[in-house]
């Protein structure tokens, strides 16, 4: 495919890293897994805590391997948190700063490099199913597309399943537009990578697999099978429409963990499972349109400030759980703070490549944090979420210790998320040299992070 508006890695950059694996090792690397739900809140799951929604088979999977409690999304809104899973780079540094509307010239650029770049160079193959959002000129010749961030197979839409998820009609494999299609997105989107796993693969080579559900985004449609679920406890038409669909999500995930069993992959197969950001909406419901999609935004946050497009702990802090059979112990709680862009260091980390050196990598491996160990940061936690609330624009985490600040970085919160998880208590006028030096800290970190990335960002008014 040409791409006018994008530079290609160098190939020899991949080879020099490649040549670097560590000698010794003898045998397959485990295959990868990352599935990735749209708008799930930290409190959505019943693993998480959630009093209603049932979710039997991410419960059954968190009692398998580890399941996070301070898990992050690397940015509140999709396209940049997604970004930073392919590349462990922080947004605005990789240059997707913004979510991305159909037609828009954000991209992500071919100059970066992305994990399955550097798996299918050792070997691996590769398939993404499901959201993209990754560009604003989808299947287009203008602008990178799945197969040139290193996808073998791809089935994917731009952004949301249209014109819901009940029948969308917006699919494209592999630069071919499939038209419309008969049932319910996440179910449609594990068949594409279950009929992958089956039918089209090398069974010869390791494979990296990326599941990219649109549920429980907007514009929500809820198998009936899935509503029924909640009939019980309420008439609520949106309460049926969002608790069912993360149960719809949920079921699809089943689906995907029994193939593996099925194929006799789960022993060799890593599983990493989260969310792009935190619930959207106010969480009531919408009372003068009942039924309507504003209504259907139910997410929970699990009791933490803030929502979606907020560096709120609400908008930011997701599920995150991992199964690896015979290297995580079942049923472990890590309560170690790690974000979305350690996914791509952790997935070096567990094949043995290391992670390129031309470059910032904000992200670190999450290894030893599966058995509940520190992990050594050489970039703080950071997030810079565009549209966000004016009051909580930029964040920084070190430690238990966070500090928030406003879009002109003029006002700035401090907060100990030890002792106050839903930051409720700003502790800035009673810690004030901490204050002092985070404050600081978070200045020249944004500064470094908007002078990496593209200008593209500098001629939006909003970033």
């Amino acid at each position: 495919m040409s791409i006018g508006s994008a530079t290609a890695a160098p190939v020899v950059i991949l080879l020099a890293m490649l040549s670097a694996v560590r000698a010794g090792d003898e045998g397959r690397p485990p295959n990868v897994v990352v599935f990735l739900a749209d708008d799930l809140g930290w409190g959505d799951l019943g693993c998480y805590g959630h009093p209603v929604i049932q979710t039997p088979h991410l419960d059954r999977f968190a009692s398998q391997g580890v399941r996070f409690i301070q898990a992050y999304a690397a940015n509140g809104v999709c396209s940049p948190s997604r970004s930073a899973i392919l590349t462990g780079r922080t947004p605005y540094r990789n240059g997707v700063y913004r979510w991305i509307p159909e037609g828009h010239e954000v991209h992500l650029r071919t100059s970066e490099i992305t994990t399955p770049e550097l798996l299918k160079a050792l070997g691996f193959e590769t398939c993404h199913v499901g959201k993209w959002h990754l560009n604003g000129r989808f299947n287009a010749p203008d602008q990178p597309q799945p197969d040139d961030h290193g996808f073998d197979h791809w089935f994917a839409t731009q952004n949301n399943a249209a014109p819901s998820h009940k029948d969308p009609t917006n699919f494209v494999r592999n630069g071919e537009p499939v038209g419309p299609l008969e049932g319910y997105s996440s179910s449609l989107v594990v068949g594409e990578a279950i009929r992958w796993l089956r039918d089209l693969r090398s069974k010869d080579a390791p494979f990296y697999l990326q599941v990219w559900t649109h549920e429980p985004h907007l514009p929500i449609e809820t198998a009936p099978e899935f509503q029924a679920l909640y009939e019980d406890q309420t008439d609520e038409p949106g309460v049926l429409q969002h608790h069912g669909n993360v149960s719809q999500l949920d079921h699809a995930f089943g689906r995907l963990m029994a193939e593996l069993d099925r194929q006799g992959l789960a022993d060799s197969t890593i599983v990493l499972f989260t969310s792009d950001n935190g619930p959207e909406g106010t969480g009531a419901g919408d009372p003068e349109h009942p039924g309507s999609q504003r209504d259907r935004t139910r997410g929970s946050t699990g009791g933490l400030r803030g929502r979606k497009r907020d560096d709120f702990e609400g908008g930011i802090r997701v599920p995150m759980i991992v199964r690896w059979p015979g290297t995580i112990a079942p049923g472990t709680v890590s309560d170690v703070p790690v974000i979305g862009s350690d996914i791509f260091a952790t997935i070096c980390d567990v094949v043995g490549i290391p992670l390129p050196d031309d470059r910032v990598i904000d992200g670190a491996s999450m290894v030893p944090a599966f058995s509940g160990e520190p992990i050594e940061r050489s970039v703080p936690m950071f997030w810079r979420t565009h549209i966000s609330s004016p009051d909580s624009r930029v964040a920084m985490r070190e430690g238990d210790w966070k500090v928030v600040g406003n879009v002109d970085l003029t006002r700035f919160l401090l907060f100990n998320l030890a002792e106050d998880p839903g930051e409720t208590t700003d502790l800035s006028e009673s810690h004030p040299e901490r204050f002092r030096e985070m404050t600081e800290r978070l200045i020249r970190l944004n500064a470094s992070v908007l002078g990496d990335g593209p200008d593209w960002w500098k001629k939006d008014a909003s970033h």
